[in-house]
């Protein structure tokens, strides 16, 4: 027998009962958070018709809708997003895991999936762990609790094994809720584990940055790397080292430094080899915000960028076009990063229980900064040819 609510129609009819149950929920509200239950009471009708009304998938008599959605905004009820999960009658979000919500390349990560998650009718929620693993277990748990459609981890880790079993184990217990766990900008895991990874090339990248500069006559080099026990650190001195390999370069191991992924870091470093008198004529820095304080010290020294020293960088943030002189750099594609780390999670079809890479390409963005060394001038006027 089809319930559409004329029934109850007829009992709120009756007058005073049904103000004065309004009058125990409204009570009863301003002490706890309403329930279904208290929507039904409110709007004389069953639990069952409540649920229907809010499904949209029952016919309903319209008079009996109207009630049931007033009780809902009188009551400020809002809907089990776990129960409705559960019924499928709700498209889970896609959560986006980052060390820390202010670096501008995760910014633009988490801006593409925004965009993406939106142009799919999800919601998308941002969590940031602060580098505590601890948070971050706790992060992937609560989206596996909350029926997240995909979960996504963004930024360079430390590949270590423990690193790796954590890794594992997120897979595993998110594919067994029905959700995708997927790495973006970070390592790959075992074989065979539900992970979508997505992935740039950060080794490919900075090869184009540092042949840039020996093809524009650069042999000392200053590197201002990451962190060494990064992964991303690792990648881009990798690429580094091939450039000097490929133009027959020797490498120099008082130009080969390793640091923070920071403005203070840069400057520090660079700071430091002008005082010891390291020889460079150009600086290979891992990321924008390192190449920003190379900048700085070398203005302080009373260096010209590109007049003395040439710089290159590795982002491409937004500020890098508009720095004195515009900073030459690698153009990363953060924000087409996030949007396919959605697609594929979304769109995995027969990779459900498998493994899925993507690897995204980087270009070199030619400016100002980079200067050809004339190696006719003598040698103790190079750094200023």
């Amino acid at each position: 027998m089809t319930d559409n609510g004329n029934n109850e129609s007829r009992t709120t009819r009756r007058g005073a009962p049904g103000r004065r149950r309004r009058a125990d929920v409204a009570q009863a509200f301003k002490e706890r958070p309403s329930t279904i239950r208290d929507v039904a009471q409110e709007a004389g009708v069953s639990v069952a018709t409540v649920s229907r009304t809010l499904a949209g998938n029952y016919p309903v008599a319209q008079e009996t809708r109207a009630r049931v959605m007033a009780a809902v905004e009188s009551l400020h009820y809002v809907v089990n997003v776990h129960a409705k999960a559960l019924s499928g009658q709700v498209a889970g979000p896609v959560a986006l895991v980052i060390k820390d919500i202010t670096g501008p390349s995760l910014a633009h990560v988490a801006a593409g999936v925004e965009q993406e998650a939106a142009d799919r009718g999800r919601l998308s929620l941002v969590c940031a762990t602060r580098d505590d693993p601890a948070r971050e277990d706790a992060l992937v748990q609560l989206m596996r609790e909350q029926h997240a459609a995909a979960v996504l981890l963004v930024g360079g880790v430390v590949s270590d094994d423990a690193y790796q079993r954590r890794m594992a184990n997120y897979a595993k217990a998110l594919d067994a809720a029905g959700s995708r766990l997927v790495l973006v900008g970070r390592p790959a895991l075992a074989e065979g584990l539900p992970v979508t990874i997505v992935d740039y090339d950060n080794r490919g990248g900075a090869f184009q940055a540092v042949s840039h500069l020996l093809a524009s006559g650069h042999r000392r080099i200053l590197f201002l790397g990451g962190e060494s026990d990064l992964s991303s650190a690792e990648e881009r001195r990798s690429g580094y080292l091939d450039a000097l390999r490929a133009h027959g370069a020797d490498p120099v191991e008082e130009l080969d430094t390793e640091g923070a992924y920071t403005r203070a870091s840069g400057y520090a470093r660079t700071r430091d080899a002008l005082r010891e008198r390291v020889e460079f004529t150009a600086v290979f820095a891992a990321t924008d915000m390192l190449a920003l304080g190379a900048i700085a010290a070398l203005r302080e020294a009373g260096l010209d960028v590109p007049a003395d020293v040439s710089v290159v960088g590795f982002d491409d943030v937004p500020f890098a076009a508009d720095l004195t002189p515009p900073l030459t750099t690698v153009r990363v594609p953060y924000e087409e990063l996030g949007r396919t780390a959605v697609r594929l999670a979304l769109e995995r079809g027969d990779s459900r229980n498998g493994d899925q890479r993507v690897m995204l390409g980087t270009q070199l963005v030619i400016r100002q900064s980079v200067r050809r060394l004339d190696w006719s001038v003598s040698a103790p006027d190079r750094r200023r040819g």
